[in-house]
């Protein structure tokens, strides 16, 4: 097997990023602390071609060393936008007609294996604090919640790797299948 280098991938450069057909999904940080985290999350969303970040509340915006470690430039391809609140975000994204999930362990969540999404539909995930979640306001505001099933002795996966995994389930779902 030879390993591909960078030339030989045919990745999108930022311009063409720009111009691409995006995923219908909306990213919502909800009070992530970690800029590194965030970084991770511009990363996974310019991957997988994600429409816009909202950062909310105290998660940082760019500009951000320490954002960019992380993001490596994917900071200057995704579209984001700073809401002090978050609620104010979800709101917005609902009545543009997103149907919103907050990514949390609630009683009636969705797992992720059983999520039914119709292309031609809009969405939204929120991604919560590290140590707090998703807030108990904008859970309640949510359209639904959505889990990640777990089998060992954590809790909780770290906040990037939980929108790694839920953003390429709608990118498989809403782009591949």
């Amino acid at each position: 097997m030879h390993k591909l280098k960078i030339t030989e991938m045919n990745r999108l450069n930022v311009e063409e990023f720009k111009k691409a057909e995006k995923l219908p999904l909306v990213v919502v940080l909800d009070d992530v602390r970690s800029l590194h985290n965030v970084g991770s999350v511009f990363r996974s969303s310019d991957a997988f071609l994600v429409e816009h970040i909202y950062l909310c509340g105290i998660t940082a915006t760019p500009p951000q060393p320490d954002i960019h470690k992380t993001a490596l430039g994917a900071e200057d391809t995704v579209n984001w936008k700073y809401f002090k609140n978050t609620l104010d975000a979800v709101n917005e994204l609902k009545e543009e007609g997103y149907f919103v999930f907050a990514t949390e362990q609630v009683e009636g969540s969705v797992k992720l294996q059983n999520l039914q999404l119709e292309k031609g539909k809009k969405y939204a995930i929120v991604m919560g604090n590290e140590v707090k979640g998703v807030k108990q306001e904008v859970v309640d505001c949510s359209n639904s919640c959505l889990e990640i099933p777990q089998f060992g002795t954590k809790h909780s996966l770290n906040v990037s790797v939980t929108a790694g995994i839920v953003i390429w389930e709608f990118a498989r779902r809403l782009l591949i299948e």
